[in-house]
């Protein structure tokens, strides 16, 4: 399906959130999903299903001053 994630449109298989992140090799406890323009929690990421259209931002923390 084609999705916008992180402002460019791009095609997945994966069915849900957490799959999503899986598939990209990314690290879960330094990430916050916004999903259609909603900040989703990581323990609904595998209950919030992907569908044609959606837009993703995957937003990493990173430490430091």
């Amino acid at each position: 399906m084609k999705i916008r994630l992180n402002g460019d449109e791009t095609h997945i298989q994966a069915l849900d959130l957490l799959a999503l992140v899986k598939a990209r090799n990314l690290d879960p406890s330094s990430l916050v999903i916004e999903h259609n323009h909603t900040l989703v929690r990581q323990t609904s990421w595998a209950e919030t299903r992907l569908k044609e259209g959606d837009t993703i931002e995957l937003l990493s923390f990173v430490g430091g001053g």
